[in-house]
């Protein structure tokens, strides 16, 4: 139990689109007039490049071998890694804030997130509240991403912890699915203010608001 009186349990989130905004449109509006991003990335197939790259790939091959098929748009697949930074907008509202009263509750916290490894190291420089989970699981270290069940069974084994007694929290349907087909409580994130009610429905946090803190 916790000094509130909840039952200790784990709880493991995504960073992208839960505690971290990110968006690859924040960069290629950058790079490109507003009204052809969305067409260059369907165009390269740009979500399961990145995903491929999430899963462990090269960035320099992947800008290389995508790059040989649309040479024309070479120079904004190569802006991608190079300039990672600039698709970061910062914090998602209000997140950041339950994870620090998840940490105060007491709560074993996990990371889990869909991120290659070559561009990881910016989140590491930038967040500093990464430091509350006891462990952050990158993708692109393992090889291997979400939705893949094998990715949520290295984290069950490396840390030693009973799906029964874990909470995993995203965005992305199809990777709550993957965990609750496993055993864990899985909660899509629709907001903090949902992700906060959705927790203390669990017993994890008090219910009723409380005041966000950065």
């Amino acid at each position: 139990m916790t000094a509130g009186g909840e039952q200790r349990r784990t709880v493991v989130l995504d960073l992208g689109g839960v505690l971290v905004d990110w968006d690859p449109r924040y960069l290629y509006s950058r790079l490109l007039p507003p009204d052809e991003v969305e067409a260059f990335l369907d165009e390269v197939g740009f979500a399961a490049w990145n995903h491929a790259q999430d899963a462990g790939g090269s960035w320099e091959d992947a800008v290389r071998t995508l790059g040989d098929r649309f040479p024309h748009r070479r120079a904004l697949l190569a802006a991608y890694p190079e300039r990672f930074a600039e698709t970061l907008g910062g914090e998602v509202p209000g997140s950041v804030a339950v994870l620090r009263e998840l940490h105060e509750a007491g709560h074993r916290l996990l990371a889990l997130t869909n991120w290659s490894s070559g561009t990881f190291p910016h989140a590491l420089a930038r967040f500093g509240w990464l430091d509350l989970f006891e462990d952050v699981v990158v993708s692109g270290h393992e090889g291997v991403a979400k939705p893949d069940p094998a990715i949520f069974r290295l984290l069950l084994e490396r840390h030693r912890l009973p799906a029964a007694g874990t909470v995993f929290v995203d965005d992305s349907p199809a990777n709550v699915a993957a965990a609750t087909a496993l055993g864990l409580t899985g909660l899509l994130f629709r907001g903090a203010p949902r992700l906060r009610a959705d927790l203390a429905g669990l017993g994890l946090l008090p219910a009723g608001d409380r005041p966000g803190r950065p």
